[in-house]
């Protein structure tokens, strides 16, 4: 972007800012705190959770014109997402993967995680009520997947009345959004639905490869809720989801240049049945069943239009949990137990593999005076595949006074090893010919190749490690925050944390094929890492018609056994360079510094809102240049990069809204290291409620 559109765009950014500060606000509104249900599963103020939680509105979504749910949490303190090679986009929290998150829609979880990530592209904003997002481990109300933390989307319920709207969006690179939603409810009945169409004709970095950067797509949500009030003591919601997409699949045999063609078909549904009985004001019993199933298939051919490969991915997840609140003058008790069961039937699997787990969990919420809040909790999970666990949890929200208040937090997570951990067999033809095999397999199936000569078990390998069960991983989790509200206009908080895994499960070569002269990988439980660093957020509203906020993380992320080889001279850069302790920077693809800068501002006169919001990553690691297994600062990094978004929004007569804007304004793209983003988007927009 050129000097002088930075200096235009400076210049009314500077503008808008100056006016709203210098508006007198005639009338002053404190604002209402927010309530938030996924900290505690209870309803809690936001402002007295003892442990970090941030809370993502509906006009936050609706006013920066966001289409899917990595758009909206890429903006957040903290939170990036992540690029697998499969295209998927996942988020990465407190420094770690995507795969310690647990995404929950009304609270039940998404499933389809083929290698770990699960891509939150495949959610629409659409429909979204509120996204709530808890920082560090919290199995022990969710279980497994929830060690980093939880991101919760809360859908939309029927309201009084009838009440509709329509949405549609066009930009650059053909991207195309379309939904259209209706709830009514009278009397006892509420019902509501939602359908998104989102589509886009692809992208391509380097126009002379055969191979797209991003193929085209198309995807269909359908979003359905029925409410039903049978008394005021009893109520029903039924609600189901369904997601359906179509990619062209595009791939390169990097040996002999073939290019391959075919589709890629991803078809998801979900339902959940709740009823909620409320005895009285201190007893409520909830029962819910949720079903879910994520089916993905794709194929390949070759230039002659012969069937090259086929992959398939068939996931199923059932879950009944009953727990109940019974609440007393300076305290709750959340108590719960339930079933999972879980099967994946998957290409590149010798059988179907089933895991049931059942689970038990209580929570006391305990307030014994006005400044004092204190939470402590419990999980304990069974499973038919690995040993089971236990995970507590205490956390502490202490408040000086109405403007200042500390919290602290420690608790265990954990995350079971996945399908693929445990039961994957395949052979990567189109790459060499590399093999990987799951855990369980490795016992019977490598000491038969060795028998035939077809293998070598590599030094330091010891198969005799294989006989026991892979162990799930676990980590503690430390949070020490503060709160300063000075006044009604300011508000700021401070958070330290830290995450010690053990147990962390890696892939590692474990033999060579005698006959290609691959590696066979396979899935240990080997390192232990640690995250720790801070987050600080602030925001200032000097008057209704302005918002504006701020973000800070910093970010240690290092494997301890690394450590100790840098402290005892073991590391080399080259054969004639040692490394010290400092010269080693962490763990892959994290950024030291994180940072966004967002203002929303609204002219009320012309019916007009205007946001900017801008994130920052500083540099990242992503190849071992060196090649001595370690990310030094030797090797070679990824610059630093920041991404600045504007929006507006025009109200026209009672029911229309027109809006246009530009993603990624000053046109950042790194296909190298940062696939996901394609350069500036343009967009318009039109909204009609009905």
């Amino acid at each position: 972007m050129s000097l002088n559109k930075n200096n235009i765009f400076c210049f009314f950014l500077f503008l808008f800012v100056v006016k709203a500060v210098c508006q007198e606000d005639s009338t002053k509104v404190e604002k209402l705190d927010e309530v938030v249900i996924t900290a505690t599963r209870t309803l809690r103020q936001l402002s007295s959770l003892p442990m970090p939680v941030q809370v993502v509105s509906k006009l936050d979504i609706k006013q920066s014109n966001s289409l899917r749910l990595s758009d909206i949490l890429d903006e957040q303190t903290g939170l990036i997402t992540i690029s697998d090679f499969g295209g998927g986009e996942g988020i990465q929290m407190q420094g770690l993967d995507s795969q310690y998150t647990l995404i929950l829609i009304d609270g039940v979880p998404l499933v389809g995680r083929s290698a770990g990530t699960l891509d939150l592209n495949r959610v629409t904003v659409g429909n979204i009520k509120q996204i709530e997002i808890v920082k560090g481990a919290s199995s022990s109300l969710y279980g497994s997947e929830a060690l980093g933390g939880v991101v919760n989307i809360i859908t939309e319920t029927p309201k009084y009345g009838f009440r509709g709207e329509t949405n549609f969006r066009y930009g650059t690179f053909g991207n195309t959004d379309i939904s259209t939603s209706f709830s009514q409810k009278k009397n006892k009945l509420g019902i509501s639905a939602f359908i998104n169409r989102f589509s886009s004709e692809g992208f391509d970095f380097d126009e002379s490869t055969p191979v797209p950067s991003q193929s085209p797509f198309s995807n269909y949500t359908f979003d359905g809720k029925i409410t039903y009030e049978f008394s005021d003591k009893l109520n029903m919601v039924l609600a189901g989801r369904i997601f359906t997409q179509n990619q062209d699949n595009i791939a390169q045999n990097v040996q002999t240049l073939e290019i391959y063609r075919g589709d890629s078909d991803i078809n998801e549904w979900n339902t959940r049945l709740t009823t909620t009985y409320k005895l009285n004001d201190n007893f409520e019993a909830i029962f819910e069943f949720y079903a879910t199933q994520y089916l993905a298939e794709e194929f390949l051919n070759d230039s002659n239009g012969n069937l090259f490969s086929t992959n398939d991915f068939d996931q199923q997840f059932i879950r009944s949990e009953f727990r109940s609140t019974w609440s007393k003058e300076k305290g709750k008790l959340t108590t719960g137990l339930g079933l999972t069961h879980e099967t994946l039937d998957r290409a590149f699997f010798d059988n179907t593999p089933i895991f049931n787990a059942p689970f038990v969990f209580a929570q006391y919420d305990w307030k014994p005076t006005e400044k004092l809040n204190i939470i402590l909790g419990a999980r304990y999970d069974d499973h038919n595949q690995y040993q089971s666990q236990f995970n507590p949890k205490l956390a502490i929200n202490y408040e000086f006074n109405k403007k200042l208040s500390v919290k602290a937090s420690a608790g265990r997570g954990f995350k079971a090893p996945d399908f693929r951990q445990l039961f994957f067999n395949f052979t990567n033809s189109a790459a060499g010919g590399y093999r990987v095999l799951g855990y369980n397999l490795v016992s019977t199936i490598i000491p038969d190749l060795v028998e035939q000569g077809q293998v070598v078990v590599l030094d330091g390998v010891d198969l005799n490690d294989f006989n026991n069960s892979l162990k799930p991983e676990s980590s503690n989790n430390f949070n020490l925050g503060f709160s300063y509200k000075p006044s009604t206009k300011v508000k700021a908080a401070i958070n330290f944390f830290r995450n010690d895994i053990t147990n962390l499960i890696d892939t590692r070569a474990i033999a060579l094929q005698t006959d290609n002269g691959q590696n066979i990988f396979s899935y240990l439980n080997v390192d232990k890492v640690f995250t720790k660093g801070l987050e600080f957020n602030v925001a200032y509203n000097p008057n209704r018609n302005l918002k504006m906020s701020a973000g800070y993380q910093l970010l240690y992320a290092k494997d301890k056994e690394a450590i100790e080889e840098f402290r005892a001279g073991r590391v080399n850069a080259t054969s004639n360079i040692i490394l010290t302790k400092d010269q080693y920077f962490g763990l892959f693809n994290r950024s030291r510094h994180m940072g966004n800068f967002k203002v929303f501002y609204t002219i009320p006169n012309w019916q007009l809102n205007i946001n900017t919001r801008v994130t920052y990553r500083s540099r990242f690691g992503l190849v071992d240049s060196n090649r001595n297994t370690y990310l030094d600062t030797f090797d070679e990094f990824a610059n630093g990069y920041a991404i600045v978004d504007i929006a507006f929004n025009k109200k026209l007569f009672k029911n229309y809204e027109i809006g246009f804007g530009a993603d990624n304004l000053l046109n950042f793209t790194d296909p190298q290291n940062v696939n996901n983003i394609a350069g500036t988007l343009l967009y318009g927009k039109l909204n009609i409620q009905f």
